[in-house]
């Protein structure tokens, strides 16, 4: 009966030693930790043999099929030089028109950036504001105009006009804008021709 104690405290002792020993060994390699295995192994071990051949796609320059970092994005870098542009009045106010009448306003803008400036564009809002602008690059510290005609003729009444610029300075587009009151003309009046009684 002693015999049979001794034999069973035995075996329990040396069940909890195994235990805790796989525990360790499984847990800790001597005081070192045991990477978990990389993915790129795993999937090569998957796919080796004649039965088994690599399905992921090949890269040349990654033939093992490594995986990639993405790599870090660039700032976007500035499309062409870029100045500025600064006009003395853009606005223009004609105040009383006659209906009959072409207005005509020259804007004056200077370069004041370090680039040559270079008007791409100028659009009116409408038909009626046709603008003008120069078509060679306005050098840094120059000065150019943009000409705007509108053309008041059947429009009575009060008008704003828009004039869209487009450029490449800062910001890309500046307005321009023109107004005034449109008056209608005075009819002509004719003389009367009296014929001589006979």
């Amino acid at each position: 009966m002693k015999n049979n104690n001794i034999l069973i405290g035995a075996i329990a002792v040396i069940g909890a030693l195994t235990l805790f020993n796989t525990y360790k060994v499984l847990t800790n390699d001597g005081g070192r930790t045991i990477p978990p295995p990389t993915p790129t192994a795993d999937i090569q071990a998957n796919n080796q043999g004649a039965n088994f051949p690599n399905t992921l796609p090949q890269n040349q320059n990654n033939p093992n099929n490594q995986f990639e970092q993405p790599a870090p994005q660039q700032p976007a870098a500035p499309v062409g030089p870029t100045t500025s542009i600064n006009f003395k009045e853009p606005k223009k106010d004609f105040g009383k028109v006659l209906s009959t009448t072409t207005n005509k306003h020259t804007f004056t803008f200077t370069n004041t950036g370090t680039e040559p400036l270079v008007i791409q564009n100028a659009k009116g809002s409408c038909g009626c504001t046709v603008p003008k602008w120069p078509k060679e690059p306005i050098a840094p510290g120059a000065e150019g105009v943009i000409t705007a005609i509108y053309n008041s003729k059947g429009r009575p009444g009060n008008f704003t006009k828009t004039i869209t610029v487009k450029h490449n300075g800062e910001g890309g587009t500046e307005f321009l804008t023109i107004r005034g009151v449109v008056n209608k003309a005075p009819t002509e009046v004719k003389p009367t021709v009296v014929a001589p009684e006979q």
